[in-house]
């Protein structure tokens, strides 16, 4: 037992660290200027959001907000992403401002029309 926990740990520690080159972009995208210069949205919450927030946007571990639900503009929700609220972590320091944006618009598709 005490094995899978460790094991665990670690798998959570790779998977929170991620592949991220120096300039906050994905290291498998660095070399690929179109691909840089637009940043996947949705890679980007699977690899840090979903945790939390879930793949729909609507588990709500630690107190995340249901984003299904939310009525925050885009602008409000790149300042929650950057600056992070109550429990949430900022990501100011681990994304860019392109990322941030990109993960902002994504969370709009988990909106019912």
């Amino acid at each position: 037992m005490k094995q899978w926990f460790i094991f665990l740990a670690l798998a959570g520690l790779v998977l929170a660290c991620g592949n991220v080159g120096s300039q906050g972009q994905f290291a498998a995208n660095a070399g690929n200027a179109s691909e840089a210069q637009r940043p996947n949205g949705e890679k980007i919450y699977k690899q840090y959001c979903v945790t939390c927030h879930g793949l729909y946007g609507d588990m709500g571990a630690s107190g995340a907000f249901n984003l299904q639900e939310s009525q925050l503009s885009l602008e409000e929700r790149t300042a929650v992403i950057t600056n992070g609220r109550n429990a949430m972590t900022p990501f100011q320091s681990l994304l860019s401002k392109k990322e941030i944006k990109a993960v902002a618009e994504y969370t709009f598709t988990f909106q019912e029309d």
